[in-house]
């Protein structure tokens, strides 16, 4: 090589060098500038103490404390101590979803110690698969509606809201809903065109607001009823009276989520905060309860029924005694209870943390007063509340549900990965969010498929645990087939500590149009 060109050669080698040189020398200007900024501003501010007593240093302390929402699941969390859903419960759903095998080996991690934990009964002669049937079916307002509505789905989706959720996630849950033979919960936020699309049959929600079925004046309006109504997919409608986050409270959805198509299908303002009021201003007793159940029977035609988190329970005596006397017309079709333990959506900790009844104490109890007055063949009973896995879904067949509805189940489903952002605009998986970016993750086809497998495998499995306490079907499950670990961690019969009501004031159980009558 000619010294020329070596001398090119090194010129150039020094001049990047230079670059080089000059380039990390005013990186590290830009990044002492930015510290002393940082420095300056964290010794100034007045809200946070630690920034300004270790300013810059303390910064980390709020970026860890973000991050460890996510890591806490992946790197500390044992396999049955997180919450609200701890790693075993959403692994198996996880698995039942991708339609995967669901087995484990070398023992069980559950503890079956702990207070209120179940341990079903198997038989001594479990029931043959020659002999198993399926789920029998379950027919709402049979003589009292015009269009009674039967299915023998045991496990369906819950009320969720379009807005609560995003277009992909309601687009995928009807269509996944269709592929498994379930109905799906509108939830409050009124029909949308994408709850239509996969032809699942559906269970329209009336919460407070009425969003959807509401007049000018915010007022229920018939004509708004019938066109809903019209729907043939629209099977039911549930006034909804609480809910297992906010017990109390009305729907909270953040302004950042009231997208322009949100707020035309509500009938509310583009990006303002839309709060729901906490009860519906007509129903003040249960008479205007019975009253606004019977109104929209008849407008509709359809079975009406009401969600409600279990509280105080003198309420429930009084709607029983009102229902005889004015005649089983009046009834609701069914009852949805839901567990004070929180849901989906957006709620103040001190309702979600301590209001209202948790399901394994409410459940029994609904059921044991209908029974006591003689209404429980006339009122189907249905409950949800951090049912995810068969296990839960089959304690609340022997507790006397007809049906489970879930919610964050199916969001697993869809690959929801606890990230604790529902309540926001940045959930990372595009379930809960309107963001476009984020919402391309959730494809439609892949998780209807996913909501369909979980589905159909969480029914499989009911019917594993059914057929292991000797009945032929779920529906058969009664409260001998479980038993519940009591104080001191040993199992006790949960016919012992939930027996069926009970008292002096028995009442026959009615049939047809007949009341029952005190003898």
């Amino acid at each position: 090589m000619e010294p020329s060109h070596m001398d090119s050669i090194s010129q150039l080698t020094m001049n990047v060098l230079n670059i080089s040189a000059l380039l990390f020398v005013f990186f590290l200007g830009v990044m002492c500038l930015v510290l002393l900024y940082m420095y300056l501003a964290d010794i100034a501010q007045t809200k946070q103490a630690i920034r300004r007593n270790y300013p810059i240093v303390g910064r980390f302390r709020y970026f860890f404390e973000h991050l460890g929402e996510f890591f806490r699941q992946y790197f500390f969390a044992q396999d049955r101590e997180e919450l609200p859903f701890n790693r075993a419960q959403r692994a198996w759903v996880y698995r039942a979803a991708k339609n995967v095998d669901s087995t484990i080996a070398f023992g069980s991690s559950r503890p079956l110690n702990q207070a209120g934990d179940v341990i079903f009964m198997n038989c001594f002669f479990p029931t043959l698969s020659t002999d198993a049937v399926p789920a029998s079916a379950l027919t709402f307002g049979q003589g009292y509606a015009n269009t009674p509505y039967s299915t023998d789905s045991l496990f369906n989706i819950s009320a969720m809201s379009f807005g609560a959720l995003s277009v992909p996630a309601v687009r995928a849950l009807s269509k996944g809903a269709k592929k498994a033979g379930i109905w799906m919960n509108t939830g409050e936020g009124a029909l949308s065109p994408y709850h239509l699309e996969g032809g699942c049959d559906l269970i329209y929600q009336i919460g407070t607001a009425k969003y959807g079925v509401r007049d000018s004046e915010g007022q229920l309006s018939d004509k708004k009823l019938q066109e809903i109504a019209a729907h043939e997919q629209v099977r039911m409608f549930e006034i909804k009276m609480s809910q297992g986050a906010k017990p109390g409270k009305g729907g909270i959805l953040p302004g950042a989520k009231v997208t322009p198509l949100i707020a035309q299908i509500r009938g509310i303002d583009e990006g303002q905060d839309s709060i729901s009021p906490n009860g519906h201003i007509e129903i003040r007793n249960v008479h205007d309860l019975l009253d606004m159940i019977v109104r929209i029977r008849d407008v509709t035609g359809k079975p009406v029924g009401f969600k409600t988190v279990i509280g105080s329970v003198g309420w429930i005596d009084d709607m029983c005694l009102a229902i005889h006397e004015r005649g089983l017309d009046s009834a609701p079709d069914f009852i949805t209870i839901d567990s004070a333990d929180g849901g989906t959506g957006a709620a103040p900790q001190s309702l979600m943390d301590y209001m209202g009844l948790p399901i394994k104490r409410s459940l029994p109890l609904v059921v044991d007063k209908l029974i006591e007055y003689g209404l429980r063949q006339r009122i189907k009973v249905m409950t949800s509340g951090k049912l995810v896995n068969p296990s839960d879904v089959a304690w609340a067949l022997c507790m006397g549900a007809d049906a489970v509805n879930s919610a964050r189940g199916f969001l697993f489903s869809l690959g929801c990965i606890q990230a604790l952002q529902c309540n926001k605009n940045t959930c990372p998986t595009g379930i809960t969010t309107h963001n476009s970016d984020l919402q391309k993750g959730l494809v439609v086809q892949d998780k209807a498929e996913r909501v369909g497998n979980y589905a159909r495998n969480l029914a499989y499995e009911v019917g594993i645990i059914a057929h292991s306490c000797g009945v032929k079907e779920p529906r058969a499950l009664t409260r001998d087939h479980v038993h519940i670990i009591n104080a001191n961690g040993l199992p006790s019969p949960s016919s012992e500590q939930f027996p069926n009501a009970t008292t002096n004031k028995q009442y026959v159980i009615a049939s047809d149009r007949e009341i029952g009558v005190p003898h």
